[in-house]
């Protein structure tokens, strides 16, 4: 009976299975994974996962690089996560609301990740946030995110508050876990979406969860599907926009509360009900031509603003250790006032 040789099968991006042949009897395991690899990983480097456990031989892990195969061994390399950097601090300016020796209350502009991951691992609000702080911030609520209680997207501007003590991480965090139903969390969003909404006042109470065509993206699932999570968003017209001058309203101004968490709640239920954020690439994609019933002053600011229309623009919350209600407004940045300007 033949056997296939050394035959490689891929059971995922971290994995890779292979089977010893007869002609393979004897070679040294560190010596037989680094064949199958591609070029650039090294056999010291396979050694060491080796060593680390993260190769077995017949499902049992094997630890010693100088292990001699047998015919039909299996043998399974896992290739762990790459370590993660600890953020470093970096002289990024922000603008702070308020400060004390426990917490600071920062106007976060669009464009900034809040902390590094994948893709950003420098220039986040957190790297700005340590070298303003110091040795005061590292490690508070974990060394990847220090400080960070809640969040917004790279796109959302506006407020956010950040924990310097771990006491006051615990009292936030808390907080935030309640989302005002019961404590003195307040939150609210302006955004400009499109359309104008039928109701002036409403809440979309619909569950969220990953996104089955993308994975880094988010939309409403099913109540009772593995994924779901629930998710209410309230929300007020503040002003119907006539965007073309023919007296027709084919743009909101709102404001939204948000009574849960979610990420990227606010966006996925506005379009969710046919009004997406004007300016959201993800969530509003199939409303890209709405751009041409604006008009040319509009649709030229609109055409500016490379990010979704959202600010987060009032936050108040009781102090995690004197008590006190602290309350924080920050208007419009300058793109979305050149957007909201705009329309007739």
């Amino acid at each position: 009976m033949n056997e296939t040789p050394n035959p490689l099968v891929r059971a995922g991006e971290d994995q890779t299975t292979l089977i010893a042949a007869i002609e393979d009897v004897k070679k040294r395991l560190d010596a037989f994974v680094t064949a199958a690899m591609p070029s650039h990983v090294s056999r010291s480097r396979i050694k060491t996962l080796i060593k680390q456990g993260h190769v077995s031989v017949n499902s049992l892990a094997k630890t010693e690089p100088n292990y001699r195969l047998k015919s039909g061994d299996i043998i399974c390399l896992k290739i762990p996560e790459p370590d993660q950097p600890v953020p470093q601090p970096e002289n990024i300016p922000i603008e702070i609301l308020f400060e004390d020796e426990h917490l600071i209350v920062v106007n976060k502009s669009a464009g900034m990740v809040v902390h590094p991951a994948p893709g950003n691992w420098s220039g986040t609000l957190v790297n700005a946030l340590l070298h303003h702080c110091g040795a005061s911030l590292a490690g508070i609520g974990g060394v990847k995110r220090p400080g960070i209680v809640h969040r917004l997207d790279k796109g959302t501007s506006g407020i956010m508050v950040v924990a310097k003590t771990d006491i006051a991480h615990t009292g936030l965090s808390s907080q935030f876990a309640d989302h005002g139903k019961t404590g003195p969390l307040e939150r609210a969003y302006l955004a400009l979406v499109w359309g104008a909404l039928a109701r002036n006042t409403g809440t979309i109470d619909a569950p969220l969860g990953r996104s089955t065509n993308n994975r880094m993206k988010r939309s409403v699932v099913e109540i009772y599907g593995p994924d779901s999570r629930h998710a209410i968003t309230h929300y007020t017209v503040k002003r119907h926009l006539d965007g073309n001058g023919e007296g027709n309203a084919n743009v909101s101004l709102v404001e939204c509360h948000l009574e849960t968490g979610r990420t990227h709640q606010i966006r996925v239920h506005m379009s969710h009900i046919g009004h997406p954020l004007l300016g959201d690439q993800d969530y509003g994609k199939h409303y890209q031509t709405k751009i041409n019933t604006l008009s040319p002053q509009t649709r030229l600011a609109v055409q500016n603003l490379n990010r979704q229309a959202l600010h987060a623009r009032l936050l108040g919350f009781a102090h995690p250790v004197t008590g006190e209600h602290l309350r924080f407004e920050a208007p419009l940045p300058a793109d979305l006032e050149n957007v909201l300007n705009s329309f007739k």
